[in-house]
């Protein structure tokens, strides 16, 4: 696959393909010069070239970081994967409308949870760099025009009006998905009710940013805010009225040999009984529900519907989404505290991973975020919370989490998505951003330091006991989330790296 390069500076695009190689190809070879230490950290930017958004306050930002980094093997990987998402996943940019279409990675094709989370860490420079804001600006306005046409897929193609073609899914066939969806804008159509977050996470996040309100005035941005707590509302409402099915809303089967990739009653999900929360039928792995209420990815969403009603609140418009947003949260809250808690044989109170309002619970966790052990990171509670703390204890249990793996090479969480014995060093860095012992940061961060496979860059996923073992040699969201530890842990424990 490969990924067409466009370097997008005062607005201008410049095609750059023909000199530049698929970073996808890159990505998987080291390349000079190394760090002087132990690790000997390979250089993984590409060339200035063929970079795919150059901006010199992210540059500044880099040296400004590095420097507060003693380990010359930090200060390389630091800066191979801080402006990775810059340097490597900007396939189109209008600066003028704005408009931004970001890649995940080596799949050209832009998820609505990884490309918010892509742009976070950059967020603390948009109020004083314009190129910045209106590359963040631009990705809020992408995704309310691809949420306000079809606010059930995951992953949208690039726009007609961008030059890019369409990428053929090899997953994407098979299907039976309603309502429909045209193949041509829509990458995957797995419904995720993390991407609705996602989405008023990047909008109230820049806002708080920057103070621009202009994306809310983009008729596509109300629509799809309006969309989005319809369906809210209808996801809310349980599997049956007395003896009768509610009318469907969403559905997706697929012929295929894993359960992870369709879903049960037909596509519908299993039953649930009305809690107060949503249910969804993927998680943020992409890989199918078991109980249909995924309790961190309500959590997240319950947070950012209240940081949409705030924001709405204090800019004194749409008082109908405000409100309608706030009561959607509360109800939601008040369905995690009653529901989505479980007693835990040896951890006593915790919360549960999937619930259905009947009484079954899942204790586990997955990599991905959002997550259970990430609800600190999320807002939804404080670190110090006891059950959060249970639960912490539980998830982070070779014994008690299926999917907490332990090996000679690296231990954490893994995942359904990419089978037995692999950790995501994306879910070491969460455990050490929601902990506030700085020995268990600084355990962390060597953990993934050693995991890059000699290539200098975060991956997907990685054998516990072979570090020539992993997934995905590029993968964006990984390496950003990781440089957001990095800045995190360097400003609460200074000298630790």
């Amino acid at each position: 696959m490969k990924l067409v390069y466009i370097s997008a500076f005062f607005g201008i695009a410049r095609v750059v393909s023909g000199m530049c190689p698929s970073y996808t190809d890159y990505s998987a070879v080291p390349h000079g010069p190394y760090s002087s230490g132990a690790q000997k950290i390979p250089s993984m930017r590409p060339p200035l070239v063929c970079r795919t958004f150059n901006n010199p306050t992210i540059e500044s930002a880099i040296r400004d970081i590095s420097s507060s980094i003693k380990d010359p093997d930090w200060q390389q990987l630091f800066s191979n994967i801080f402006p990775n998402t810059l340097d490597t996943t900007v396939a189109w940019h209008n600066s003028s409308a704005p408009f931004t279409f970001l890649v995940t990675g080596d799949i050209t094709a832009q998820w609505i949870r990884d490309s918010s989370n892509q742009v976070l860490p950059y967020l603390p420079y948009t109020a004083t760099d314009s190129a910045l804001s209106m590359l963040v600006l631009g990705l809020i306005n992408m995704q309310a025009e691809e949420l306000d046409a079809y606010p059930f897929g995951n992953a949208f193609q690039p726009p007609t009006r961008s030059g890019l073609k369409p990428t053929q899914n090899g997953i994407g066939v098979n299907l039976n998905v309603f309502p429909k969806f045209d193949n041509k804008a829509v990458f995957e159509a797995k419904f995720e009710i993390d991407s609705f977050a996602s989405f008023f996470q990047v909008s109230s996040s820049y806002w708080r940013a920057t103070r621009d309100a202009r994306f809310i005035y983009n008729e596509a941005w109300e629509s799809a805010v309006s969309k989005i707590l319809d369906i809210i509302v209808l996801l809310q409402q349980p599997m049956y009225n007395g003896r009768v099915l509610n009318k469907p809303v969403v559905g997706y089967t697929r012929l295929t040999s894993e359960a992870k990739e369709t879903q049960f009653g037909s596509g519908l999900g299993n039953p649930v009984k009305y809690t107060g929360m949503v249910r969804t039928l993927f998680r943020p792995s992409d890989d199918a529900t078991i109980l249909p209420f995924l309790v961190p990815a309500n959590a997240f969403l319950c947070v950012e519907l209240e940081h949409l009603s705030n924001m709405l609140k204090i800019l004194r418009v749409f008082p109908d989404i405000r409100d309608k947003a706030m009561k959607l949260a509360s109800q939601i809250r008040s369905g995690i505290n009653k529901h989505g808690v479980a007693m835990h044989a040896t951890h006593g109170k915790v919360f549960a991973y999937e619930v259905d309002g009947y009484g079954s619970v899942l204790l586990t966790d997955d990599a991905n975020g959002p997550s259970l052990l990430s609800m600190p990171y999320l807002g939804f509670v404080n670190a110090s919370h006891p059950v959060y703390q249970n639960t912490r204890n539980m998830v982070l249990s070779f014994e008690d989490n299926p999917w907490y793996f332990d090996g000679s090479y690296i231990r954490g969480l893994g995942s359904p998505h990419t089978s037995y014995l692999k950790v995501w060093p994306m879910a070491v860095a969460m455990r050490g951003m929601t902990s506030d012992n700085s020995e268990e940061v600084k355990e962390c961060l060597d953990m993934i330091l050693a995991s890059t496979s000699g290539l200098g860059l975060i991956h997907e996923s990685v054998s516990v006991s072979d570090g020539k073992d992993y997934t995905r040699s590029w993968f964006a969201w990984g390496n950003t989330f990781v440089s957001q530890f990095v800045v995190d842990a360097i400003t609460r424990f200074p000298g630790i790296i």
